[in-house]
């Protein structure tokens, strides 16, 4: 790990680089073919933190990227599938709506009692699942709807390995919520 100051040529401002060498080693079985030697560059105005600290920031911020690949390809979020600006505009909202309520599910997840470990876990894998994945797992079920006398019947045509969870959020969002 190194660092170094760097100061554009037309900037008056003086940028601090951390520079981070990786070996990674290229192996077939047990035998090494080749080095291949990466260098990581993390670009910062925060000199008060040392290298090591700047490095943890960023990778822990890298996360966002991955939101932002979601919304791109994922939901679709950034597509214009129309050839005016309102259209689009609307079409984007749409998309990013249906990103929230995904993250809104998985965070009106419940997480407590015998198996709050295990709902934490899932939680967590539900936030942070690819919104395909979620469409198919809690979106794509198969649903018979009867009516009866006093009341509606949902019942599930198909199984998967998410019903569960699924379940749990229903149920969540059937009880009133109380803060």
């Amino acid at each position: 790990m190194a660092e170094f100051k760097y100061s554009p040529i037309l900037c008056e401002k003086t940028y601090r680089i951390v520079v981070v060498r990786k070996n990674l080693s290229v192996e077939k079985g047990e035998q090494v073919l080749f080095d291949d030697i990466r260098y990581i560059f993390y670009l910062t105005n925060d000199w008060d933190i040392s290298a090591n600290e700047v490095v943890l920031l960023a990778n822990d911020r890298c996360n966002q990227e991955n939101l932002i690949e979601q919304l791109k390809n994922g939901v679709r979020a950034l597509h214009a599938p129309v050839d005016n600006l309102l259209s689009n505009w609307a079409y984007m909202v749409m998309a990013s709506l249906a990103w929230t309520l995904k993250a809104w599910f998985a965070l009106s997840l419940p997480e407590k009692g015998r198996w709050a470990n295990k709902h934490s876990s899932e939680k967590r894998t539900v936030l942070k699942m690819e919104f395909k994945t979620f469409l198919n797992a809690f979106m794509r079920i198969p649903c018979q709807i009867i009516r009866t006398s006093r009341r509606i019947l949902y019942r599930l045509l198909a199984w998967n390995p998410w019903q569960h969870v699924f379940l749990r959020g229903v149920y969540a969002l059937r009880c009133p919520m109380r803060c």
